[in-house]
């Protein structure tokens, strides 16, 4: 008999770009955010924490971002469109509605889940968030992998005129 300890109700939420620039190599940024009896109640980002992350992303690519980005509601937030609007480096456009194909993250996610973690019984929320993140490190260095997310989408990168 195996003992199951009594259900957690921490939660793990990962925010995640992929970022593609003609002539370099392609690349994951991304920020997990695990639920920790938060006081705010919240259990996953909020728009500032996606600005966080676009601002990180700013600094660590060096240029402007163009972002393309689906339908969840925090992306569109009074707040999400103020921060976007007064961002000259940041351009944003937005999916068409349930078109998660067009959205190489998605790509991205199912990767962890198909390799040598993919059948892993977690012992506690820590080791969930251990196993995700090595999982998305191992990612980040392999830009074939990234570069195969994007053309599952039919995207391509092209260099503007």
């Amino acid at each position: 008999m195996v003992r199951v300890p009594g259900r957690f109700r921490r939660r793990l939420s990962i925010a995640a770009l992929a970022c593609y620039k003609p002539g370099h190599r392609s690349r994951p940024i991304y920020r997990p955010r695990a639920d920790h009896g938060n006081p705010d109640g919240r259990k996953s980002f909020a728009w500032r924490a996606y600005g966080d992350l676009l601002q990180a992303a700013h600094q660590e690519l060096g240029g402007p971002i163009m972002l393309i980005w689906d339908n969840l509601n925090v992306y569109l937030t009074a707040g999400m469109r103020r921060y976007i609007a007064n961002r000259h480096w940041l351009i944003a456009y937005q999916l068409p509605s349930y078109a998660p194909d067009l959205n190489p993250v998605e790509g991205i996610w199912s990767l962890p889940r198909h390799g040598p973690r993919a059948n892993t019984a977690f012992a506690n929320p820590d080791h969930v968030i251990r196993t995700v993140r090595g999982g998305l490190r191992e990612i980040q260095y392999r830009n074939d992998l990234l570069d195969g997310c994007l053309a599952g989408t039919g995207l391509t990168i092209r260099r503007s005129p």
